[in-house]
């Protein structure tokens, strides 16, 4: 594919990382040449300095021939510019924009549907094919890791069929020290596949024989009503979150406080006044106050040792570290800290910090759903990038598809890659050999070794007999 990533930023580089790899025609607009030259030397890409909603520019950089245009600039209004330019001067099939203001997404009218217009003539609004915001899609993932204590990630299938968890077993779980075969024997009732192991940072695929080892990263894959009791098998069970405390009244701060005080105990932090007083007057039973996080005096005085989960979303690292830190030292039970910088990800996760959240691999995986060759419907970046979860839908028959008619040995998996479930008509198949998958299913795959996906994209590309 040919493809126009607007913005050189984190997602915007990370992005062009991911693609370039993947043998597509890349170019990066940026209007910073340092950042463009650097982007340059590290990856096979062809970038162009100028602003990126302009209409020469643009064109300059391939706009007329693409196939895709990503906006993901820091300014809102030249993402919504540049797909609207696109869309209108060069009739650009596909248009992905970050759109991060809720000022802007609480007006849907702004942008149009594309199966609701006819045509071009009849376009209202921002011609937007697909839009991200990353806020909603951060607080949603933070959300998920409230709902399910002891969780690293927690991601959705088929709208919420299915669960994609990964957590850290823990000494104390009855199928720590024993091998996976004893899963159906412990919980007979219960359909669950393992899709992968982490153990110290190298991938190990799993087998019936695999010893769970105390401290292993699981991801496991099981319909959304069994994760809890799959969860248990793997740690001890950890009584729910009930107090939550939110540092940053930011627009993710804002949103979450939003999405949770219904069911939780929420008091939220923000060290400007003026907002403090705005976030009282939006939130209903949520508690604003004024101060600063790292201010010792003020998380006791908010009894932060009886805090259940303690999130720093700022938008500065070094302010959620810090105050993450201290608040896990004063006693908060779990700490989840927003980082945008991914060179700090891995150094912090797994110590005094229980889980670091990039927004932009959050993003990523929702970006590529949409670039991702055959039918694929989610895409998730799992370890920061390193592995992926996919959900792919099975086209065509025993003739024209590589998959459709097949029982699930028969098929010819890349290496490094298994498929943990299938979705049918609404009921989550746990994957087991003699399974056969049948037109429209549904198929969740983990792949441990992200350079395999060109291969399982082809797999569910149905041939030309199809048509």
């Amino acid at each position: 594919m040919k493809i126009l990533i607007l913005g050189a930023g984190q997602v915007g580089g990370t992005l062009a990382e991911n693609l370039a790899n993947e043998a597509n025609d890349i170019t990066v607009v940026d209007s910073d040449s340092i950042r463009l030259r650097e982007l340059q030397d590290k990856l096979d890409i062809r970038t162009m300095h100028g602003p990126a909603s302009y209409p020469n520019i643009l064109r300059e950089a391939g706009a007329e021939d693409a196939d895709m245009i990503i906006a993901v600039t820091n300014s809102d209004e030249t993402n919504m510019v540049a797909c609207q330019v696109t869309k209108l001067l060069y009739k650009t099939p596909t248009t992905i924009c970050r759109v991060r203001a809720n000022a802007y997404l609480a007006k849907t009218e702004l942008f149009y549907q594309r199966d609701q217009a006819k045509d071009l003539d009849s376009l209202r609004g921002f011609p937007i094919d697909v839009l991200i915001s990353p806020e909603h899609l951060v607080t949603k993932h933070i959300t998920r890791l409230i709902e399910y204590p002891g969780a690293l990630q927690v991601l959705e299938f088929s709208k919420g069929l299915a669960r994609l968890v990964a957590l850290r077993a823990t000494k104390g779980g009855p199928l720590v020290g024993q091998e996976l075969s004893h899963l159906r024997t412990h919980m007979p009732r219960i359909d669950t596949r393992v899709a992968a192991i982490f153990r110290k940072d190298r991938a190990i695929m799993p087998q019936g024989d695999t010893v769970i080892e105390d401290g292993d990263e699981v991801f496991f894959i099981a319909a959304s009503d069994h994760t809890r009791s799959v969860m248990s098998e793997l740690q001890p069970l950890a009584k729910p979150y009930k107090r939550i405390f939110i540092c940053g009244g930011g627009n993710i701060g804002f949103r979450l406080a939003n999405t949770l005080e219904s069911r939780y105990q929420v008091k939220l932090l923000e060290r400007d006044r003026e907002r403090c007083v705005m976030l009282s007057e939006r939130l209903r039973k949520t508690v604003v106050l004024e101060g600063n996080a790292a201010n010792k005096e003020i998380l006791l005085e908010e009894n932060i040792e009886n805090t259940d989960v303690f999130c720093a979303v700022t938008n500065d690292d070094e302010a959620n570290i810090m105050a993450s830190l201290l608040a896990k030292r004063l006693g908060a039970r779990k700490v989840l800290t927003l980082i945008n910088n991914p060179d700090y990800v891995d150094l912090i996760q797994g110590g005094d910090i229980d889980v670091a959240i990039s927004p932009q691999q959050t993003t990523i995986g929702s970006l590529l759903t949409h670039v991702r060759r055959g039918d694929i419907v989610n895409v998730h970046s799992l370890r920061r990038g390193a592995a992926e979860a996919i959900e792919a839908i099975a086209h065509g028959d025993h003739r024209s598809s590589k998959v459709v008619g097949k029982r699930l040995d028969e098929i010819n998996l890349p290496e490094g890659t298994t498929i943990g479930a299938i979705v049918r008509h609404s009921e989550v198949l746990v994957a087991h050999d003699h399974l056969r998958v049948q037109p429209d299913d549904h198929l969740i795959l983990f792949l441990v070794d992200k350079s395999r996906i060109r291969d399982v994209e082809k797999l569910f590309q149905v041939g030309l007999t199809f048509f």
